[in-house]
């Protein structure tokens, strides 16, 4: 581990993963968090974790950005005390919760929440983020079936104060770097070590279009995607199979037909001339 990105979600940290891929760096980002380290952070979350913990997950990661890794910036770097630290803000904490409000209601259709119950990497990820979001922004909202997620703004700019005024009291001030993204590539390089790059700072996820970046492009929930349509086209399946069997069960046998009425006019007429002839 390298780098350790402290900002808070929605203060650039899909832009600063971009730019650290750039530099030629591996990144952790919150959804390879959820794919490979799922079981770590739930047992940080229940049980707690200690330091070799943090030191074997993130040993052949070059950075970490996003959560959960942001908002334990501290545990990671007691297990990697040279990696450096970055510190993301937005302008003010209004700023930040708007934005983080608006990124949470790209999650509120209604394809979302039947993901989560009909694929089980689906419903696995959706228990570790209920799980984490409570620890991270201290609530997960009202989390409706149907509708708007709801928050509080008040918990929401409490906790991120508190982090930020955290990382800034105790993390080393040798190895930190608050940075603004609009300064570009010079101040984060010349505080990293790397030569700047030919090419134009990075600006990911604009007007909060990671969502769908992600549930087009990411390996993870496009797994989610495939696991969902098999277990729908499953419970279809399953839905029209009861639904014959209930229109065969309610119809009406055939009604009972009697000898005569099986038997031609014709027929019945040689067999009463034979059963004649045999009675005289």
């Amino acid at each position: 581990m390298k780098v350790i990105l402290a900002g808070y979600p929605k203060t650039g940290t899909k832009t600063m993963r971009q730019a650290f891929i750039y530099l030629g760096l591996s990144n952790y980002d919150f959804p390879e968090n959820c794919q490979f380290l799922r079981k770590d952070w739930m047992k940080i979350l229940t049980k707690g974790g200690t330091t070799e913990d943090f030191r074997r997950m993130y040993e052949n990661v070059d950075t970490v950005t996003d959560m959960p890794g942001f908002y334990f910036w501290e545990e990671i770097h007691e297990a990697f005390p040279d990696a450096k630290i970055i510190l993301t803000k937005r302008a003010n904490e209004e700023e930040w919760c708007r934005s983080f409000k608006s990124q949470m209601a790209k999650g509120d259709g209604i394809f979302h929440k039947f993901l989560v119950y009909l694929s089980p990497t689906g419903y696995l990820f959706s228990v570790f983020v209920k799980k984490l979001a409570f620890v991270v922004f201290g609530t997960y909202g009202t989390d409706p079936l149907f509708g708007k997620n709801k928050f509080s703004d008040v918990i929401l700019k409490g906790k991120y104060r508190r982090h930020n005024a955290h990382v800034l009291q105790c993390a080393p001030s040798d190895k930190l770097l608050v940075y603004d993204l609009e300064e570009g590539w010079g101040p984060l390089c010349a505080f990293l070590g790397y030569p700047v790059p030919d090419k134009p700072f990075p600006h990911k996820n604009r007007g909060a279009s990671i969502t769908e970046e992600w549930m087009t492009k990411h390996p993870y929930f496009l797994q989610m995607q495939k696991e969902m349509l098999i277990s729908g086209g499953t419970l279809l399946s399953a839905l029209v199979l009861f639904c014959l069997y209930r229109l065969f069960k309610r119809s009406p046998p055939p009604p009972q037909q009697s000898l005569a009425s099986l038997i031609s006019r014709p027929q019945a007429a040689r067999a009463a001339k034979y059963l004649l002839s045999y009675i005289y």
